[in-house]
């Protein structure tokens, strides 16, 4: 397992990131993502941890906070010290029938922080961050309200997940200029199947410095290798749950290649998935989540599985994102001064 800085910072996370969606879930849509209750949940975490995995994500709306309460439990259970993991959460769904009871506002955020770190029981939270963009509340006043969790000590970093480029560059010039707690994270879809991160989203990650974690990194389960010819399988769960959105042809051909390779490396479909995402240079996690024991130990075996440029080259070729305007124009025109660049090694 290896480690990386979280965005602008000195905090260390481990290349693999353990979600906690399948936690809790009783009925519903969390029912169908995963029912796993404590003492599964405990040997998944205790696998994790053992394999050097130190990051955890979780968010309060997970099995309406059930996910938070098992993983807090976890760590308890095994004994983990808390200085040796590093817990992600997540807040902006609904927790409750009232109009404030969601959103990004201070009145929500402030109320769920307590909230989460007392099912957590834990007194602080290491990556506190806004599930998605809240239209309402002005990004000030999140931004303004994360802060003052982090000079209080209860939060000691802050992220975004599933925001556009415009609204974090936004968010980053108003934490600047107000001088508040700075964004080290994003946390995104991004799969092999679903590139759409690189026209905007990873070009300004990478001109900001922030952090990238990868969720649902195998497309709902679409990348195991299970799923083909524009079918799904009759168990798994995007066969009662179709989330994210695939492009099947494109798919269908991704995952055709991929099992050449995995056939020739001796590992599986999912392995190579990963293994393509370790090694995009804007990645700094990806979130793995399991139901059983095997399906993680079968994830964290992608830190081992080695890509050739080769392997890439063919897998850019076949999942590489059609040209959109304003990139081609950019790309274009960037030619003009292409020989004046500044050359980054």
């Amino acid at each position: 397992m290896r480690y990386r800085t979280l965005g602008p910072s000195g905090l260390l996370v481990s290349e693999l990131c353990l979600g906690t969606m399948t936690f809790g879930g009783s009925d519903g849509m969390w029912g169908q993502i995963g029912q796993l209750q404590q003492d599964e949940a405990d040997i998944l975490v205790r696998a994790a941890f053992d394999a050097g995995i130190n990051f955890i994500d979780t968010a309060n709306v997970y099995a309406g906070g059930e996910s938070e309460r098992i993983l807090g439990q976890s760590i308890r259970n095994l004994g983990i010290p808390r200085d040796d993991v590093v817990i992600a959460t997540k807040v902006l769904g609904p927790m409750g029938e009232g109009p404030n009871a969601r959103g990004a506002s201070r009145a929500h955020i402030m109320a769920q922080a307590k909230a989460s770190l007392s099912r957590l029981q834990m007194d602080h939270i290491d990556l506190y961050q806004i599930h998605g963009f809240d239209p309402v509340t002005p990004i000030a006043e999140t931004l303004e309200a994360l802060d003052t969790l982090v000079r209080q000590g209860h939060v000691r970093y802050i992220g975004l997940s599933n925001w556009a480029a415009w609204q974090i560059v936004k968010a980053i010039g108003i934490a600047d200029a107000r001088k508040l707690a700075p964004i080290l994270s994003l946390q995104a879809y991004y799969t092999l199947v679903g590139r759409d991160l690189e026209r905007e989203i990873a070009p300004m990650l990478r001109a900001e410095g922030l952090g990238l974690m990868v969720w649902s990194p195998l497309a709902g389960g679409f990348l195991s290798g299970k799923y083909s010819g524009g079918t799904t399988a009759n168990d798994g769960r995007r066969a009662s749950f179709n989330f994210p959105p695939v492009d099947l042809a494109r798919g269908d051909a991704a995952i055709e290649l991929m099992r050449d390779i995995a056939s020739a490396k001796d590992c599986t479909v999912a392995q190579v998935a990963l293994a393509w995402l370790l090694r995009q240079p804007v990645v700094t996690s990806v979130i793995v989540g399991a139901k059983r024991i095997e399906q993680l130990q079968d994830n964290i075996r992608s830190t081992e599985v080695v890509l050739t440029a080769e392997d890439l080259a063919a897998l850019d070729s076949v999942t590489k994102l059609p040209p959109e305007y304003p990139g081609w124009m950019l790309k274009r025109q960037s030619q003009y001064r292409a020989p004046f660049a500044p050359q980054k090694g």
